[in-house]
This record gives structure tokens, C-alpha cells and sequence, in this order.
């Protein structure tokens, strides 16, 4: 039985002190509520030690928003894998449609990010999907086949993997996928993982909803068979509106 699992993801918000105050808040309620899902929330870089340290109590897992792919190195503004390790980051966000979108980040990238947090000890959790011209040309399935099976080349194991569905065209839009849409490619992505592994890897794979989720539409959309959580943007940035989620999912 797969554990659903719901991730806060910050993007670029939030002091130090402010991220401290929100994150100290979730692991407050996360510690009384005791959700049977697995929570996690994503700070900024300058933030996510003194984040980490007010969560160590609570359970709720410490996560990135991006790494590089080498381990050192004249990268000005990059932030390596083990240096998001030492800061104990258990999950590392790849992929984003942001970081695709405004940063051209290539399927390629992706992949050797994917690869490198991996082999330092990370769980990955990777961001795949599609923008409103491609939904509207009909190719959705193909890119997002495209964006998972080249994300994934040359990596064996997926135990630690977490792929997130994120419909570019939902993304801060205000705009949802119907729980039909989003359940129809969370069963392509499951289909793709067994074509690339084999039944058992895509059985036990979890694939989070992203894209304008909230507390008034979290439930219909977890509650698809192949839908295992979320990845949550603007919602996560309240206390209120994060724990409604966590609770719909589990």
C-alpha cells in the first residue's frame, strides 16, 4: 500500500526568521494531528538549516528546491548535493516546471541532478508536465513520457524516486486539473514506470498532484487511485490551508 505524501514547496518566500515561524507552526500541528501520510515542506537555501533544526522533533521531512549536479566546483550560486545532505535535507525537488520554464532546464539536466541526489543519499522528488499550448496540441502523454523516461535514464533504482505531476498551465494559475485529467496522466506516468522497470516498481511508485491545490479540492483529487498526495505551492505558505491538505491525504 502506497503512504501518500504532501510537500510544501516555498519557492521564494520567506526570511529565515519567517520560515522558522511557519515551519515551527506545521510541525506543531503535525506533531497533534498525526496524519497517516508522510509531510514535508521545501524552504529556501538560506533557510533550510535553522528549518531543519525546528523540525527535528515533528517528523515532517526537510526538502530542497534544486541542487547541482557536481559535488564542488566554480558553480557561482549553485548548492551541491552534499551540501544539502550536511543541512539534512532528506527529499531534493528536480525538474520544476519553473526551473524548466525560466531557467531552461532540460531533460537532461534533470537527469544528471536526479542521478547525482541519488547517489548522495536523497530522495529525489521529480517534477514532470505539460504546458497549456502542448495540452491543447493533444501531445501531453508524449511529453510527459519524454520528461519521465529521460529524466530516469540510466538510473536503476527508484525506491527513493517520488515523481510529482504538475500541469505547467496550473501551476499559481488558480486553474486545477479535473480529478479526471490529473488521474488519467498519473496512470500514464504508472504505466511509463512499468514499461521502464517492471509492475512492481510502478505498484509501489508515488505520484503527487501538483497545480493550484487546496483545501477545497485536495480530497477529490488524493482521493484518485493513482493520485498519492501533493506537491503544494501558494497553500503551503498557510499554516491552515498546508494542514487541511495533510489531512485530506491521510
Amino acid at each position: 500500500m502506497r503512504r501518500n505524501i504532501v510537500v510544501g514547496n516555498w519557492k521564494m518566500n520567506n526570511t529565515i526568521a519567517e520560515s522558522i515561524e511557519l515551519a515551527t507552526a506545521i510541525a506543531e500541528k503535525v506533531g497533534a494531528a498525526k496524519p497517516d501520510c508522510e509531510v514535508g515542506i521545501a524552504p529556501t537555501f538560506p533557510a533550510l538549516h535553522e528549518v531543519g533544526k525546528a523540525l527535528e522533533w515533528s517528523g515532517v521531512k526537510l526538502a530542497a528546491q534544486n541542487c547541482h549536479y557536481e559535488n564542488d566546483g566554480a558553480f557561482t550560486g549553485e548548492v551541491s548535493t552534499r551540501m544539502l545532505a550536511a543541512a539534512g535535507c532528506s527529499y531534493v525537488i528536480l525538474g520544476h516546471s519553473e526551473r524548466r520554464q525560466l531557467f531552461g532546464e532540460t531533460n537532461e539536466v534533470v537527469n544528471r541532478k536526479v542521478k547525482k541526489a541519488l547517489a548522495e543519499g536523497l530522495r529525489v522528488i521529480l517534477c514532470v508536465g505539460e504546458t497549456l499550448d502542448e495540452r491543447e496540441r493533444g501531445v501531453t502523454e508524449e511529453i510527459v513520457t519524454a520528461q519521465v523516461a529521460e529524466g530516469l535514464a540510466d538510473v536503476s533504482d527508484i525506491t527513493e524516486l517520488v515523481i510529482a505531476y504538475e500541469p505547467v498551465w496550473a501551476i499559481g494559475t488558480g486553474k486545477t486539473a479535473s480529478k479526471e485529467q490529473a488521474q488519467e496522466v498519473h496512470a500514464s506516468i504508472r504505466g511509463t514506470i512499468e514499461r521502464l522497470y517492471d509492475e512492481q516498481a510502478a505498484k509501489h511508485l508515488r505520484i503527487q498532484y501538483g497545480g493550484s491545490v487546496k483545501p477545497g479540492n485536495a480530497a477529490e483529487l488524493f482521493g484518485m487511485p493513482d493520485i498519492d498526495g501533493g506537491l503544494i505551492g501558494g497553500a503551503s505558505l498557510k499554516v491552515d490551508d498546508f494542514m487541511a491538505i495533510v489531512e485530506a491525504a491521510g
